[in-house]
This record gives structure tokens, sequence and C-alpha cells, in this order.
């Protein structure tokens, strides 16, 4: 995405060159250029078109060196909009990575739509803590399919016995709690928290909740995941969104911050789609900062 988007704004940079000095038209017509490339990226139409105004309103208003062509001072313009989007707010910057406290665990819970990702995701983050010789406790806090269970365990027997690194990798799951689609509302939370307790006793270092995937507008399930936040008060809550989400990715990533407050996302699914726009779309929406994408 981000080759693609450079070209793009190379090609909008180009049609400056030769002007003699930066005006209202010739800078709204290589923005065009910026908007286009952004939409095709699949970033939300909204978030494209306020960072589109801000690259005008910033342009028009900078005072021009005069060392630089216009094409230069273009690029700076949108090279800074590009970090400031992507840089969260000083109050909601982390530390590189997954947060470590100390007396442990660290609980993260994931959270997304369904299909988004989130349980070979938690297997990726198992496998990097583990190299960085973290142990790690997976929990399955998705009773809504019993499949999620048995592919949760799966992937944590094989992070534990053929990736790099000394630490264990855990694997907690109370299967018999397991129900249909809408039919064990809730009873995660109590998975979770024996989880958590069964970690604390056992001295792991990190536990990560694989929740159920849920709708946005699926009001029970999403009142379960704030059920599960108060019950077991986890230090970093992570929306994993589909690279491919596309112009939903504005809408999904809102209604889980609004509900939860993320602390970060991960991008998944990067390697099946070449444009990956909600990247952009979930860091403005949400103010969250942009941990992995894998």
């Amino acid at each position: 995405m981000f080759d693609r988007l450079t070209e793009r704004f190379a090609a909008a940079a180009r049609s400056l060159a030769g002007r003699g000095r930066i005006t209202e038209r010739n800078i709204r017509e290589a923005v065009e250029q910026v908007r286009t490339a952004l939409l095709e990226a699949d970033v939300a139409y909204d978030v494209a078109q306020a960072f589109c105004d801000e690259v005008v309103e910033e342009a028009l208003g900078r005072e021009v060196t005069k060392s630089l062509r216009p094409e230069q001072e273009f690029v700076g313009v949108v090279h800074d909009k590009l970090t400031a989007l992507m840089t969260p707010p000083e109050e909601a910057q982390l530390a590189p990575g997954v947060v470590r406290v100390s007396p442990p665990p660290t609980i993260v819970m994931l959270c997304g739509l369904q299909g988004s990702g989130k349980t070979t995701t938690a297997g990726k983050l198992a496998g990097l803590l583990k190299k960085q010789g973290r142990s790690v406790m997976l929990v399955a806090a998705d009773l809504q399919r019993p499949a999620a269970v048995e592919q949760l365990e799966t992937i944590a027997r094989r992070v534990d016995e053929e990736l790099p690194g000394g630490a264990r990798v855990r694997f907690y799951s109370e299967p018999d709690k397991v129900g249909a689609y809408g039919q064990r509302v809730g009873v995660a939370v109590d998975v979770c928290r024996r989880a958590v307790a069964q970690a604390r006793r056992e001295g792991v270092d990190t536990v990560i909740l694989d929740t159920a995937g849920r709708l946005h507008v699926d009001d029970a399930l999403m009142g379960e995941l704030e059920a599960v936040q108060r019950a077991v008060a986890p230090h970093m809550i992570l929306f994993v969104v589909d690279a491919m989400a596309g112009q939903d990715a504005v809408r999904s990533a809102r209604a889980f911050h609004d509900r939860l407050r993320i602390d970060g996302a991960i991008l998944s699914k990067f390697d099946s789609d070449a444009r990956g726009g909600a990247a952009l779309t979930v860091a403005r929406v949400t103010g969250a900062p942009l941990l992995y994408v894998g």
C-alpha cells in the first residue's frame, strides 16, 4: 500500500514542478491526485477528504521556504500530515510492543469483527513474546463457535513446540462452555476471570484473550466485551482489523473504540491485499497507534 501511495504522491508533487509558487488552484489540483490515491488504497472517504482538506489548508498557510521549490514544499506538507495521522496523541502513546507489568501477568485482550484474523493474530503475538523470553497463556474466550477453541489450541501447541524461544506457551479453555452463536453470551466473562487467576498462580508473564468476533451492531456481544474488560481489567485492548476491511473499517473502529477505548491496532492479512487503507482509517478514527502488521 505505502509503495503505491508513494508513487501517487510523487506524481502529485511532480505536477507542481515548474510552477513559480503554490497557489490555491495548483495545490487543489495536486491534492485531488492524493485524494484519489487514498480512496484507491481503501481509506474511508471521510478520512481521505479530511486529510486532503488539512493538506490544502497547511500548504496555503505555510510560509514558503525560498530554498525549496513548490513540489518540495508540497512533499513536506504531505509528509508532515501523514506523520501526524499515524502518530497517536501524547496521552495515547505506548512503549513499542506489548507492555510488561509487575507483578504479572500482563493481560492483553484482542477484539474485532468476525473473520478479522484475531485467533491467528493471537498465535503470532504469542510467538513474538516467546522469542522475547516471555511466557504466554492463550485463552480461548471465543465461545460462539466450537472450531475457534480447537483452532487456538492447535496454534498454541505449534507456537510452543516449533517457534524459537525458551519460554512456554500455555493454552487455557473450557470447551464445555462453548455454544451456538448468540446462545452463550456472557459466559466468556467467568472463563477469562478463571484463566487470569490460573495464569497468576503459574507465574505466566502475559495472558492473551482471544475473544469472539462480533458484528459491531451486536449490542449483546459488545456488552460481553465490556463485561470482560470490567472483570479482568486488561492492560492493553488491541483492535484487530482486516487489511481488506476497506470502507467498513471506519464504522467498526469507531464502534469498538466508543465502547472499549482501544489502546492499539493490529492490521491483519496484510499480505493478502496491497491496499490496506484500513491502517490510516483506524489511526484517524481512534487516535490509537498501529502496533503490528501481519
